[in-house]
């Protein structure tokens, strides 16, 4: 079945690489105009012109939207360039090994702004803009499988993770009389750059083939692709969903049905 989102605005927040990439070209190859966020400039322009070169509608936003100031000036620069905003993929992440006890809060707290923040943020500047349309939207927060799994020295990860799946929740309920569908995916390990750990992918590592290829920890013993996830939102945002709203979609290869 064939997913159209002509005539549609998707803004896609971490969208230079990795899953929100692959998450806008998708929306962009299915009719949707996309905006592409991230806060290194370079890098979301050269993937908004990888997009426009597959004939695909794309305009480069760098904004850092762990600020405020930044999310509403990325609704903004939405609004000028096409005139609407009906979908809100809240993609933006960053994960760093951080000690609980040790580390300087400064540290913690930047990951918290990224994950979970960003969320925060876009998610009020779009619902804003959705509310006074009055043609409904989506919104589609990126969790993360650490939203109900802790993992050594990610507590502000794990946290912040757990936050946004929180917070898709209580949005479906406050926005659903204006016809917003909020929904979240939790993906399990996937092949992005955030796999890289200290120069080397840990998904090319002993430890990831032993436990979850060889003793198939994954039921499909492998990582997603990011193009398996982008299938996930894209769907989640479109308009063959009308009735899945407050939900938590986990894509992790069977993963968190193992011992």
């Amino acid at each position: 079945m064939n997913i159209s989102f002509e005539s549609q605005v998707a803004v896609v927040t971490g969208s230079g690489t990795g899953i929100g990439y692959a998450t806008a070209e998708a929306f962009a190859l299915a009719g949707a105009a996309v905006v592409v966020n991230g806060r290194r400039a370079a890098v979301c322009e050269e993937a908004a012109e990888r997009i426009r070169a597959q004939g695909g509608r794309a305009m480069a936003v760098a904004a850092d939207v762990s600020t405020i100031a930044g999310a509403e000036a990325l609704a903004r620069a939405t609004l000028d360039a096409y005139g609407r905003l009906d979908i809100m993929v809240n993609n933006a992440a960053v994960a760093a090994v951080t000690d609980f006890v040790t580390a300087p809060y400064d540290e913690w707290r930047r990951i918290l702004d990224i994950n979970m923040d960003s969320a925060i943020h876009c998610s009020r500047a779009a619902a804003r803009e959705m509310i006074a349309a009055g043609r409904g939207g989506r919104i589609v927060n990126v969790s993360s499988i650490h939203s109900y799994r802790a993992e050594k020295g990610a507590s502000h990860y794990d946290m912040a993770k757990g936050a946004m799946d929180q917070l898709t929740r209580a949005l479906a309920l406050e926005l659903a009389p204006f016809n917003i569908l909020v929904n979240s995916v939790a993906p399990g390990f996937v092949d992005t750059p955030m796999s890289m750990v200290n120069g080397k992918s840990e998904l090319d590592t002993d430890w990831f083939r032993d436990n979850y290829v060889t003793q198939r920890r994954i039921p499909l013993a492998r990582a997603a692709q990011p193009g398996e996830i982008a299938q996930a939102i894209v769907w989640l945002a479109s308009p063959l969903n009308t009735y899945v709203n407050g939900h938590v979609l986990i894509a992790d290869g069977g993963l968190s049905v193992t011992f």
